[in-house]
């Protein structure tokens, strides 16, 4: 009988235990479920793409067009800092980019901020204000994509230099792609019979040149131009630049020709 006393109590002290520690478990989870993206640490935040991390937002924002500004400025917060992190690791290591590398790379910074704020203006023209908000932010969020890869390079292979690419794949190629003019949300009938990604975005780009009036459709291009014209350093992006530049032509009713890069 006393036996049966003792492994009875045993049961339950121990029983009890296993119910906390499950019930413990049950709550954390809940609590992390119940958490919101605002309470994600930033390895947290990349571990994810910059679309899922932006859903989350809005899902809790009382305004759409709110959560969406709050969701880009947090996630570049957080990929700003990583790329901050790695500069300044690959500096203390002695395998960092030069000054002459770091020069080549705010020119073609300059030159793509400055080709996106004269797509942006054309942009607007037929949007409402808030729209072009949040293609602004989202411009400035995908743009990052640069810094952080200019970097990588050099974490990866400090000696590695920018190689040049074929001559079609230069901006003026883009405009002698061109088919005609842009139908919103249909690539250009000759797109669809090639598979080739750096032909298609040239022929998509170029379908976005020829929509423009022919003053805007200069200006575009030169500022497109200068982006490679500037130095070399551009090259080894070739179709990214491609792709960026088209994410910011682009309407919202144009079917996105690419996802986001991250």
């Amino acid at each position: 009988m006393r036996y049966a006393a003792t492994l009875l109590t045993l049961l339950l002290v121990f029983g009890g235990s296993t119910l906390a520690q499950t019930q413990a478990q049950k709550n954390a989870a809940q609590q992390a479920a119940k958490s919101g993206p605002e309470s994600m640490t930033c390895p947290q935040i990349l571990a994810i793409s910059s679309s899922e991390y932006i859903a989350r937002f809005t899902a809790i924002d009382d305004s759409y067009q709110d959560g969406q500004l709050r969701g880009i400025k947090r996630y570049g917060t957080c990929y700003d800092a990583r790329t901050d992190a790695l500069a300044a690791s690959l500096g203390r290591s002695g395998k960092g980019p030069l000054m002459g590398a770091r020069g080549d790379f705010r020119d073609f910074e300059a030159a793509l901020k400055d080709f996106t704020t004269k797509a942006l203006a054309i942009a607007q023209t037929n949007s409402q204000v808030p729209l072009e908000i949040r293609k602004g932010a989202y411009a400035d969020l995908y743009e990052k994509q640069f810094r952080y890869a200019f970097y990588q390079s050099y974490e990866r292979n400090p000696v590695k230099q920018p190689q040049a690419v074929a001559q079609d794949a230069t901006p003026t190629a883009a405009v002698t792609a061109t088919t005609g003019p842009l139908t919103t949300g249909q690539p250009a009938a000759s797109a669809t019979r090639i598979t080739d990604p750096m032909t298609l975005a040239k022929n998509r780009f170029g379908d976005f040149l020829a929509a423009l009036p022919e003053d805007k459709r200069r200006e575009v291009h030169i500022a497109f131009g200068q982006i490679f014209e500037k130095g070399s350093i551009a090259d080894q992006w070739t179709l990214e630049v491609y792709r960026y530049a088209i994410s910011v032509l682009e309407s919202s009713k144009d079917k996105p020709f690419s996802p986001p890069p991250f």
